[in-house]
């Protein structure tokens, strides 16, 4: 089975808030999306946050329909461009000003990882890689921008920190190596960096996110790669015909409109209301999820080894958030 994931989970960022600046936004620029607080706003937020969850643990089993119809290249490019288009459309009609020159390139940092990096690595691998291997795989992504995280705010995680974030890499090892037979496979190093690349471009989106609302983060960075997805797009659906289903259209909608972009904005909103910690606790179920819809929709079948290892990792990432305080 084929499949791809773009999976926009963002992970703890520690990073100290910038000074307050005026932005380009009309809000300041330093200054954190207002929190609601009290029980409805946090009950609100917590429901947000859970529908981006939903949102993302559907990316795989729907890029396994959209794979139906269309190539791997024109998927990654045609859903990139059409969430582009949505994006772009939200900003022209709440006429959100061009984002400021400083923010450009962590802009580009966020395109290339999220928009671009990830969607088109995980495409690769999962043509020859299940659901629910990919899965597995991609339940360390909260750990890997974990790490990204410390490196580039120069943060000292603790000693327990880096025992659990090191169990957790040392399981989904073991997972990869037990099922590709002793060795890595193509799909499994396509995985490993699609993780690596994903996690500079949260890194950057959750730091921009703290200046400017964290749908325009994202919908900036879809706009920022259009000159790239548009005639991506047209090369790669000259090269690979699609063939339109009902399966392949719902899929390639689905990803580009519910993961690619939609699935952030509630995302970021309920992050914003609840915090980055308490958000990324629920992210903790969307490995486990996405096993679900492998088997539901997609009717792969599921041995011991996928759920047993999704486990391990969600209680590794779980003493990692513990350990971050």
């Amino acid at each position: 089975m084929r499949t791809e994931n773009s999976a926009t989970d963002a992970s703890p960022i520690a990073v100290a808030p910038p000074p307050a600046t005026p932005g380009p936004t009309g809000t300041r620029a330093g200054s954190t999306p207002s929190n609601t607080t009290g029980t409805t706003g946090s009950a609100a937020g917590t429901a947000l946050a859970a529908l981006g969850v939903l949102a993302f643990s559907l990316t795989f089993p729907a890029t396994a329909w959209g794979l139906e119809g269309f190539g791997p290249w024109s998927l990654v490019t045609v859903r990139s461009v059409l969430a582009a288009l949505l994006a772009g459309g939200c900003l022209l009609a709440l006429r959100v000003r061009p984002p400021a020159r400083r923010h450009r390139w962590p802009l580009a940092v966020v395109a290339a990882g999220v928009v671009l990096g990830f969607p088109l690595l995980t495409t690769l691998a999962l043509e020859t890689s299940t659901t629910s291997h990919a899965a597995v795989v991609v339940g360390l992504l909260p750990l890997t921008t974990a790490l990204c995280s410390a490196l580039r705010t120069g943060a000292r995680p603790s000693r327990t920190f880096w025992t659990a974030a090191c169990g957790g890499a040392a399981a989904v090892l073991a997972f990869t190596l037990t099922q590709s037979g002793g060795a890595l496979s193509r799909a499994d190093l396509y995985l490993f960096g699609a993780l690596l690349i994903c996690a500079a471009g949260y890194t950057e989106g959750g730091r921009l996110a703290r200046e400017m609302p964290g749908w325009q983060v994202i919908g900036w960075a879809l706009v920022l790669a259009l000159p790239l997805t548009l005639p991506g797009a047209a090369l790669a659906l000259a090269a690979e015909p699609a063939a339109l289903t009902a399966h392949s259209v719902t899929g390639l909608l689905w990803v580009a409109a519910g993961s690619q972009f939609l699935g952030l904005v509630v995302w970021y909103r309920g992050m914003a209301v609840i915090g980055i910690p308490k958000a990324s606790q629920l992210q903790l179920a969307q490995p486990l999820l996405t096993l679900g819809w492998s088997v539901w929709l997609l009717g792969e079948p599921l041995g011991w080894a996928a759920p047993v290892t999704a486990l391990a990792v969600l209680l590794c990432i779980a003493a990692t958030q513990r350990a971050r305080g």
